[in-house]
Formats: structure tokens, sequence, C-alpha cells
């Protein structure tokens, strides 16, 4: 109804925004079919690493080793012309392997700047938990300022650019927790499971050859990705659901509040307003890969859960009932009424 009456009202721009959409938003379809040909299933994480891009937002990739993580975020470049580094996380990495560092030029007798693996518009960090504080406090101002420091001075990063991080879920031995600040910075925490029976026949069909894998197709520029994402902050999110996004977070906060009194004392840390944030930027992204010019209750629940879950922490008493974030979740999803 919500979305109708939108429909029936909106004046003759919005009109003009949904042409605009609908011709901007026309690669959508053909990037996806040109990430499906490389990959297999994985259709979520493919989704969130697109609404990712348009909302200029960091994702942190929590999966076991060989489930395409490296494969999805490397396609993903090369279909939109990007530059791609991966580090590999390691507790011996210093902030200089990230950044760069000066080096001294004999000939020229002055100290010149070489650039690290960050200078890229997809950087994969790969087990960002196994590097000490001061590499983290680096690529925590690569995040949020989008620079670097390098000897006194200060260099812009590529546009766009995404940190893509992953994590194993298992292996902690000899592992760094991540600050909470950081953790926040990261738009969505994006959960990889193990394909389906018939998904993994199609990997084993497609994969086990001595020949090179298939390489992605390009599809789209980075000025493309530019302009999407100007589209996207135009996108209308109606006040009735900024005010329900509101609730979802703060109910997070205080559960009782909203008919969840279950959930008292389950969840130790609630989300914080960047989440509100993120979620109705997410939630506009989703509208735009829908080829829609306004937001729908469906966008919101559709993106809240990896949004959430790395911001929503559950108590000990959630943890030894079992419940994790995403069921705390998907409580708060079921009960907070939708407008």
């Amino acid at each position: 109804m919500l979305a109708q009456s939108h429909m029936k009202t909106s004046p003759t721009p919005a009109l003009d925004l949904a042409e605009r959409i609908e011709r901007e938003s026309a690669w959508v379809g053909e990037l996806d079919a040109a990430l499906h040909e490389v990959l297999v299933g994985q259709d979520e994480l493919l989704h969130g690493l697109l609404v990712a891009l348009l909302t200029n937002g960091h994702v942190l990739l929590e999966g076991l080793p060989g489930l395409a993580k490296t494969l999805a975020v490397s396609s993903l470049a090369g279909a939109v012309h990007g530059s791609f580094a991966r580090i590999q996380f390691t507790p011996d990495l210093l902030p200089s392997d990230l950044v760069g560092t000066e080096i001294y030029n004999v000939k020229e007798g002055n100290f010149q700047v070489r650039r690290g693996p960050v200078f890229a518009n997809f950087v994969l960090a790969d087990e960002i938990n196994r590097a000490p504080a001061k590499v983290q406090s680096a690529l925590l101002e690569a995040m949020q300022e989008r620079q670097v420091s390098i000897g006194g001075q200060t260099f812009p990063l590529p546009k766009p650019f995404l940190v893509l991080a992953t994590q194993n879920p298992i292996e902690q031995e000899g592992t760094y927790r991540l600050p909470e600040a950081q953790i926040d910075r990261f738009f969505m925490k994006l959960v990889v499971g193990y394909p389906s029976e018939a998904e993994e026949l199609a990997i084993l069909e497609r994969m086990a050859t001595t020949q090179e894998p298939p390489k992605v197709r390009r599809i789209l520029t980075l000025d493309g990705i530019l302009r999407a994402r100007a589209l996207v902050d135009e996108i209308h999110l109606d006040s009735r659901l900024s005010a329900y996004i509101v609730r979802l977070v703060n109910a997070t906060r205080t559960p009782a509040a909203f008919g969840l009194k279950e959930l008292e004392g389950r969840i130790q840390y609630g989300a914080s307003p960047r989440a509100s944030i993120v979620l109705a930027l997410c939630a506009r992204a989703n509208a735009f890969l829908a080829h829609r010019a306004f937001v729908t209750p469906a966008d919101i629940k559709k993106i809240a859960p990896p949004v959430l879950r790395h911001r929503v922490t559950p108590s000990y008493e959630a943890e030894a009932e079992g419940r994790s974030s995403d069921q705390l979740i998907a409580r708060v999803l079921e009960t907070v009424p939708v407008p």
C-alpha cells in the first residue's frame, strides 16, 4: 500500500527519476549474468557486493576457505574496470606494507613515495583479524577518511574505494580482535555458506580442469558506478519508512520497549546510529537494483540482517541459549510493525 500510494501521489520529477533509474540500472542484469558466468550460486554474496558498490560501503566477509570469496571480489573488480589488490594479513604485517613508504632515491638525493597495495579500487583484506593493532589503525584511516598518510603527506585513495575483508569463523588462534570502531565502519557483514549439491556439481564441471577458469566480461565503467551512486541518493524514502528504520535499530537497544521482553538481557550491545544511516542507504541501493525509484518495506527487511548482524552483540545468556545475532535480528524484524 505504501509503494502504491507513493506512485499515485508523486510529482512529475519522480517520474523523471524513475525513467533515469530504469536507464542507468540497465547494466544490473547484464552484470549479474557476467558474474554468474564465473561464479556458481552465491546470489546473496553478489547482491551484497553490488549494494556495497552502490553505497560506497566496506564489507566484512565471513566464511570458510574455498568458498569463492576472493574470486567474487576480483570478478566484480574486473567487471567494472576497477583495480584489484589482495593483501594477506599476517601477524608480522607492517603499516608500510599496506599503505606504502618513502624510499630514498640516491640519484636524485631525495625521498620518493612508493604507494602500497591499498591504492586500488577493490582491496581484499584476507584474514583481517590476523594483523596487529598498528596495521588495523592504518586500515581504519583508509576506510574512514579514504586517504592515507605517508611520510607526513596525505594521499587520497581512488574512487570508488572499497575494503572487503575476510574472516575465518573457525580458526581464531593467533588472531587479534577487531576494534569496535573498525567493525562499525563496515556497512555489511556477509556470511558465505556452502553451495548446494547442484551448485557444487556445477562448480565441479566448470572448474575441474587444467585450463584457466573463465574470466569475467567487462560490463561497466567506474564512471557508470559513480553516476549510479548519484541516482541512489535521489531514490525516495518515505518518512514512515525512515521512522520504521529508526524503530528497528532502537529495538536492538531496548527490546522490551518494542514488545520483545524475551530479548531483554539477550543483547549485550545494540546497533549504533550509524546502522540507521547505513540501513537507509542500502535500502535505496536495493531499490535501484530492482529498477525502482522508491524504497519499500521489503527492501529494508532484505538488507537489515547483513547491516545489523555485526552491530548486534548477543549476551552471554543468549550464547548459552544458542541464539546468534541473526536469530535476534529475525525476532526484531518479526515483531516491529511495518508501516
